[in-house]
Formats: structure tokens, sequence, C-alpha cells
């Protein structure tokens, strides 16, 4: 059930009805039957993954804190007695205890996403090494069920169980609570990933009916179709021409498709998260940004503070700190002060953990090479930049103009073109046909096709790059407002007339150019084969 289908939209209508209009302590639990319903329709088998993943996630959690409650008990109630050598070893049996059960239940439900989403990668690599060698036989893929959206409610979940095996929060005794956190269904599919410190303490309280709720929920989620289906939708035909026709569409015309595919990618998915918030808020829940503004970063490390701020934060939180600190890693620090200096032995263990992390992002961004290759070059470009770091500041102090918003102005073109490059690797599977396009950029020609008509060939014409200039330029002039503050509210603050105008014409906006109709196929969401 799509966002942008009509039956999602009856779906969506008839549950706000219902949920004002039912007492409100039985509001989330019509949440939940609707969240997994949404899902049902998707895919019935899917809920089998969702309720094993939440159910294993729970009953983690649940045990950690009880153990976490019956040593706190037991100190309370025997510590005067006890030595403090003995509190010592009874706290370590404990941790051991809590420790077997984290990682048994962390390595099950990271197990399950592993299962269904790399086997297959892994028997490929398998039977490639296999040919390598030689050998004939080769091991035959599995058909496995590949659930919609499993990668952002599993390392929901995860998070969650971490959080509590810290000590960041309380677990959720209430097992249907808990569920309706993992299975939300706005932000099922695509995210944000929440964190259950922030996400449970508007879920599951009571909410009253508000206009401004309503009003400005709705707006969000307008703008965002008006992001998905005028331009996002727009744009992927000539995408998935050229990606698809890799041998006839090469030269300049890469240049075309790694711009389009960008400004696709980022109307997309923006506007998926766009509509989610926005779906969230007419229910009286808040779900925390996503994006602030990502295309007007001056570096890549800003691009990567501003662009799917949750995953990044994510992966921040639960994969590069704990590998940074850990033992092994101080270990190597020690080893590297004293061969290298302390300088370069603390950025050894840094860089090392940023390489496990964009290693992990590439991978759980698809199970394929190229975007294992995408993830380390993000790597690459960022600790070239940090080992450059000084040199740049020394530049800086030396050149006058780089306060000036024109040198600016280069360092977001910089970044955005290199943006384009990085989201090649996206576009082809295969990392070597990434590479000959790239090449082709060279080497390739087309250079003509500014002039003989080249780009009316991509099945976009004459009217539909005017809607994509005009739709660009919208998004560029919201973004441009959205730095010194929300839209909606300046918008809020305007007479009622012109806000009346101003949705209605975006409304108008989308129904007459919007990529829809009869015969019209649905565009899934890019995000949510991740």
């Amino acid at each position: 059930m799509l966002f942008t289908t009509y039956e999602f939209m009856g779906f969506f209508l008839i549950l706000l009805i219902i949920y004002y209009s039912i007492p409100s302590g039985c509001q989330w639990l019509l949440l939940l039957i609707g969240s997994y319903w949404f899902y049902y329709k998707a895919d019935p088998r899917y809920i089998l993954y969702l309720a094993v993943i939440t159910s294993l996630t729970y009953l983690g959690a649940r045990i950690i804190e009880r153990n976490q409650m019956l040593q706190k008990k037991y100190l309370e109630k025997l510590g005067a007695e006890l030595g403090n050598e003995e509190k010592k070893k009874y706290r370590k049996k404990q941790e051991q205890i809590r420790r077997f059960w984290f990682v048994s239940f962390l390595a099950a439900t990271l197990g399950i996403l592993a299962i269904a989403k790399y086997t297959n990668f892994l028997i490929q690599n398998i039977n490639h090494v296999l040919d390598f060698l030689g050998r004939t036989e080769q091991i035959s893929l599995i058909d496995l069920l590949l659930p919609l959206g499993i990668s952002f409610y599993t390392f929901q979940a995860v998070g969650y169980l971490i959080d509590v095996y810290w000590e960041n929060i309380s677990a959720e005794h209430n097992f249907l609570r808990y569920a309706l956190f993992v299975s939300f269904f706005p932000q099922l599919i695509q995210g944000p990933i929440s964190r259950f410190g922030d996400l449970s303490q508007t879920l599951g309280k009571k909410h009253r009916l508000h206009w401004e709720n309503i009003r400005d929920g709705m707006g969000r989620m307008l703008w965002g179709y008006f992001k998905k289906m005028v331009v996002a939708d727009r744009i992927a035909p000539a995408v998935h021409l050229m990606t698809g026709n890799p041998d006839l569409y090469q030269g300049g015309y890469i240049l075309v498709l790694m711009v389009l595919y960008t400004v696709e990618l980022y109307a997309d998915f923006t506007g998926g998260i766009d509509i989610t918030i926005g779906i969230a808020q007419t229910f009286g829940i808040e779900i925390k940004e996503n994006f602030r503004c990502p295309y007007f970063s001056t570096s890549l490390r800003e691009y990567w503070r501003r662009w799917h701020i949750s995953m990044c934060t994510w992966f921040k939180d639960y994969v590069f700190y704990p590998i940074s600190a850990s033992s092994i890693m101080q270990k190597l620090y020690k080893k590297a002060k004293k061969r290298v200096g302390a300088k370069a032995g603390k950025r050894l263990p840094i860089h090392l953990s940023s390489f496990v992390v964009w290693l992990a992002t590439g991978i759980w961004h698809g199970a394929s090479w190229n975007f294992v290759v995408w993830g380390l070059l993000n790597w690459i470009v960022l600790t070239v930049s940090e080992e450059l770091e000084p040199m740049y500041r020394r530049f800086h102090l030396c050149v006058k103009f780089t306060d000036k918003w024109g040198y600016k102005l280069f360092q977001i073109v910089r970044t955005f073109l290199l943006i384009c490059v990085l989201n090649l690797f996206d576009c082809y599977e295969a990392v070597a046909t990434t590479l000959r396009m790239l090449g082709s950029v060279i080497i390739g020609g087309n250079w003509n096709i500014w002039n003989n008509g080249g780009l009316m060939e991509l099945g976009l014409g004459m009217s539909d790059f005017c809607v994509l200039l005009i739709g660009v330029l919208l998004m560029i002039g919201v973004s441009f407002v959205q730095q010194k503050g929300s839209v909606r509210e300046k918008l809020a603050g305007r007479s009622y007339p012109v806000q009346v105008a101003v949705w209605f014409g975006l409304f108008l906006t989308v129904i007459l150019w919007g990529k829809y109709g009869i015969g019209y196929d649905a565009s899934q969401f890019i995000y949510n084969r991740f």
C-alpha cells in the first residue's frame, strides 16, 4: 500500500476519523491495528518477520532489565554485609550474564536481517570464487522473502535493545505498546529510525483533536507529495532508461544522469519523509526531522550531518563510539603511539572505526558490491579530508576570499558534484559498469545532446523539463526559507486567505502536474528497497 495510492489515502482518512472518534485511551491500540494492517496489505508473509523481531527484542530487553533490577535489589539488601571484593565479583558475574543475553538476542535479531537480505549475496560471491578456481559446481540461490523496510524496523528494534542494555532507558513492559513503537506505519517502510526514548514519549499519549496538527500535518504531506509525484516520479523514467541501456547512454548522458538521479533521490526520499512526519503530526505524534537542507552542505562531512540524520546518528552511537572506545582500539592506540607518535596514533583507531561504520553503511543500503564500494569511497573522501584539515585551515588563513559568499557557493557546488559521482554507484549494480560510465564522461562523447535533441529522447518533453525546473527552484527556495525557521509556521502567521491560496495552489499543482492517472504504475519509494 504505497503512500501515493488512493487505497492508502482512503486507509489514512478512515483511520484518522476513527482515531479522534474513539476514547483517547484506545488510540494507541487503533494505531497498532492499523500499522499491522498496513504492513499486511504489502504482503501477509511480512507480518511474521515483523512479529519475530518485535518479540525477540522485547523479550531480550525484559530479561536484561530483570537482571539489572535483581542486582540492584540484592546489593541494597546485602550490600552492607558484603565486602568490596565480593561486590565486585558479584557485579562482574551479573554483567557477564547480561552480556550473554544481550549478545544472544542481538545476534538472533540481526541474524534474521542477515539471512533475509544477504544470503544470496554470499552465495553469489562463493560461486564467483568457485568459478575463478575453475570449479564447475555452483550453489543454487535460495528463494527468500525480503520484507519491505526490514532494515529500518530491525535497526529501530536493535537500538531499543542496546539502550536498555546500556541502561539509557527502561524496558517497555507492555508488549503491545512496544509492538506499536516498532511497527508504527508511517515510518515502517523508509524510516526515520526513531529512538524509543523519543518516540514513546508521544506515541502512547492521549491526543485530542487540534486543527493546527491537522492543518500542519496535511500541509507537510502535500509538500511531500509534490516532491515525490511532481519531481521525483517525473525524473524516474529518464533515469531508468539510461541505467537500463549503459551501452547506449554514455559520455554527456552520464553527467545528465548523475544530476537527475541526485535530484530524484532527494525529492523521493525527503518527499517520503515529509509524508511520514505529516501523517504522524495529524495523529498528534512527533517524529524527528531526518534532513536539514543537505544540498546546501559545503563538505561531504557536513552533508552526512544533514542527510538521513537518523541513520547517521544510529551508526555513530551504536557502532562508531562502541568500536572506537573498545579495548581492542585502546590497545591499538597504545601500540601506534609508540611507533608513530601520540597524534597519529590517536587518529588510527578513529579511522579504523570509521572504516567499519562506512562498510556497514554500504552493506546496510544493499546486498551488492556497488553499495560496498559506495560506502568505502565515502570513507576514503572523509578520511583524506580529515587528514588534510590542517592544510585547509592554513589555506583559509592565507587566502582572504574564503569567507566570501562566492567561495561558499563554490564549496556547495563542489560538494553537490561529488555527491552526484558517489550516487552513480547506486544506479548500476555492477561496479565495473559504474566505473566504465564514469570513464565515458571523459572519452565517451555525446556532448552534442544539448543541441541535437538528445535530451528529448529520454522520455521527457520540453514541458517536463520546464516543470522540473520550476519544481527544483521551488525546493531550493523553500530550503532557503527553512534555514531561518519553519515554512509552515511562517505561513501560519499569514492571513487565512493567503494560507488557503498557497495550499490550494500546491494541491492543484500535484493534481495537474503529478505523474499519475489512468495506466500509471505508482512508483515505489527508492528507500523502500533498503
